[in-house]
């Protein structure tokens, strides 16, 4: 299996797909993942399902509400996690789905995360959603690229932004936002930051701030009320902030870093940005 820094290089946002089948033992994978990435870093329990219509006698649409803005996908990935009051389900749920995401790069497939602009309603019936316990935060087609993207495919990444990310300067700090930490600083460590740098994030946004204070990580979120008010019950920051966890957690485990997430907020000067969470170097 390539290294996780090599598979999140080469993740990109596909919104257009091919005719060619995903194997069947590539699904099988894929359902075997599932049954083990079923909680977050604080416990959240989730599900994920292969949502396939690429069965003769399927009488499904190809497009399943996603207003035209993936074509070609026969296959989708549904995420949902329990309901919880003041807790960072989302969070949990943005690092779960990330290492299926991720999962499925290693696999040779490709996939986009869906969050905002797709039918919720129609997923979460294919889903099974039990709406009392549930929700359901996100969905990615799952397939082969196409050839040759469609129009909506460049409109929509040119928009956003995709092939660009902030530089290190305006993501990383070191004591407090008043300096920037460099790539430098981190030495043999700068692939760890480096792997969150990449990370996906809706409207390629990048809300995560992370500030190094000795050898702990203090992770915050540069919110947009307003951005996050879009969906209710749902926060696309908030898993955002997930996303990178996951990205910086597979990282510190491929470098063989030791430590764990926790909640306690740190004394350090960080303006008007929002505490989340801490990585804590030592054992775990």
């Amino acid at each position: 299996m390539k290294d996780i820094f090599q598979i999140i290089r080469e993740r990109y946002s596909c919104r257009t797909y091919s005719d060619i089948p995903i194997e069947e033992d590539k699904r099988k994978k894929l359902r075997d993942f599932f049954k083990e990435n079923d909680e977050g870093p604080f416990k959240s329990r989730m599900r994920f399902k292969l949502l396939e219509f690429d069965n003769p006698d399927s009488d499904k649409a190809i497009k399943f509400g996603t207003y035209g803005t993936i074509r070609g996908a026969k296959v989708f990935i549904a995420g949902a996690v329990e309901k919880s009051q003041g807790s960072i389900n989302m969070e949990d749920f943005g690092f779960a789905m990330e290492k299926v995401i991720l999962y499925a790069t290693s696999l040779g497939l490709n996939t986009c995360w869906l969050g905002g602009i797709f039918r919720r309603s129609a997923f979460a019936q294919e889903m099974g959603l039990n709406v009392n316990e549930e929700v359901l935060p996100a969905a990615t087609p799952l397939g082969y690229a196409a050839v040759r993207k469609s129009v909506i495919d460049f409109v929509i990444r040119r928009g956003a932004k995709s092939s660009s990310r902030k530089p290190w300067e305006q993501l990383f700090f070191k004591g407090g936002l008043e300096i920037p930490l460099s790539e430098q600083d981190m030495g043999n460590h700068a692939r760890l930051l480096e792997a969150v740098r990449l990370a996906p994030s809706a409207s390629n946004k990048q809300p995560w701030r992370i500030i190094k204070d000795d050898d702990s990580f203090h992770f915050y979120l540069k919110r947009n009320k307003t951005y996050n008010s879009i969906i209710k019950s749902i926060s696309l920051q908030d898993i955002d902030i997930g996303i990178a966890m996951c990205h910086f957690e597979l990282m510190a485990q491929e470098m063989a870093m030791t430590g764990s997430w926790i909640i306690s907020e740190p004394e350090v000067e960080c303006g008007d940005l929002e505490y989340i969470v801490s990585w804590v170097s030592g054992g775990k």
